[in-house]
């Protein structure tokens, strides 16, 4: 897949915030988001997340110039709740009533967190494997949650074809263009916070939407003339999923089998813009590398100990990808690296009732469709 331009921005210095100006959040940006004029409707701070030097995980790791962009500080805690702001944002703009995604966990959380903020229905597909805590917890903030026995796949074209049925808002990831919008003012605030672009960055990758996110926005300041060049990428999966670290090395044949991980948030068999992150990559000269489950689990600990950063494992995935990037020679120790945490677990205090609903379907059951527009109809007169 050819990697594409953006397209209907002006690009130049001024189409980027003044230094110092207007509020700390992604909305700094609108100038290079796909909004009109108005103020903005979604209530929930999103974006303006710290970037992080820790001395300690600097030295550990033999990288002077580490940095760390600390995505755990949105309302679900993870980097998802960029795209979904951005979606919702637009619906609340063209009256949505309903929306719906798919997700292994974070961008169903991300989700139900937003539409809880702006009075809207969440109904959201997730493979039936997608951790009890998560699910709970999308209940907990009233999105009606269908569990899909077939798994994410399944769960991801129900959601898709829910949309077209009902006609609900859609955030399902890469599928929506702006959720890649929305992604994109990561690297906007890197660069701010830098004041340049770093040489290489590395990203979790499941779907792949937050590393093409990445490529447009470092690519749109290129065009705004404010770096000379984009940075490398390079994309972190699990080595029990890891089919795109597969299509990048072009040994060609089919990917190695799924074992799984304990990184759900990029345990995505079937990545959805799988073969655009991997023209990303390939374009920009990055790389992708695959991690086990206890590398992973080691980086959890040091991001805690040497940054006093709470990540979950995937999360933590692109910090675990820095040995293996720097023992293959993908990343000189002199660089400015950047690393992105994308996340950390969320709990729903004891005792709370989830007002919303759980189903655990068959894809093709008979009635499926009906019992889900029931839902819908359900949850509308108990709002």
């Amino acid at each position: 897949m050819p990697v594409t331009e953006p397209a209907g921005y002006s690009y130049g210095p001024e189409s980027l915030p003044e230094p110092g100006s207007g509020p700390w959040t992604m909305w700094r940006y609108r100038r290079l988001l796909p909004l009109g004029d108005g103020p903005i409707r979604y209530a929930l701070p999103v974006g303006g997340t710290p970037l992080l030097g820790p001395a300690g995980l600097r030295a550990r790791l033999g990288l002077p110039r580490l940095w760390l962009k600390d995505e755990t500080w949105g309302p679900s805690a993870s980097n998802k709740d960029r795209a979904t702001a951005l979606v919702i944002e637009a619906g609340l703009r063209a009256g949505a009533k309903t929306i719906t995604t798919s997700s292994t966990g974070n961008a169903a959380l991300a989700t139900a967190i937003g539409a809880a903020a702006a009075a809207l229905r969440a109904v959201i597909f997730v493979p039936i494997g997608c951790g009890a805590a998560k699910v709970e917890l999308m209940r907990v903030f009233g999105a009606d949650v269908v569990r899909v026995r077939e798994g994410y796949r399944a769960a991801f074209d129900l959601s898709r074809e829910a949309v077209a049925r009902f006609g609900w808002l859609d955030r399902n990831t890469g599928v929506n263009p702006l959720t890649l919008e929305g992604k994109k003012t990561v690297a906007f605030e890197i660069w701010e916070q830098l004041g340049a672009a770093p040489e290489v960055v590395l990203v979790p990758v499941g779907d792949g939407p937050t590393l093409v996110g990445l490529a447009i926005g470092f690519r749109e300041l290129a065009a705004c003339g404010v770096i000379p060049a984009p940075p490398r990428l390079i994309g972190v999966q699990a080595a029990g999923c890891c089919p795109l670290v597969h299509a990048w090395s072009g040994r060609g044949g089919p990917p190695p089998p799924v074992l799984g991980t304990i990184a759900d948030g990029i345990d995505v068999p079937e990545p959805s813009i799988g073969e655009r992150a991997v023209a990303e990559v390939r374009a920009g000269g990055g790389a992708f590398v695959a991690v086990t489950d206890d590398e992973m689990v080691t980086a959890m600990g040091e991001l805690a100990s040497f940054a006093g950063i709470g990540a979950e494992a995937a999360g933590a995935a692109a910090t675990a990808g820095l040995r293996v990037a720097l023992a293959q020679g993908l990343v000189d120790p002199a660089e400015t690296a950047v690393a992105l945490v994308t996340g950390r677990e969320l709990s729903a205090s004891e005792g709370i009732a989830p007002p919303g609903r759980l189903l655990t379907v068959n894809a093709d059951a008979p009635g499926l469709w009906a019992e889900l527009a029931a839902l819908g109809e359900a949850r509308a007169v108990a709002r």
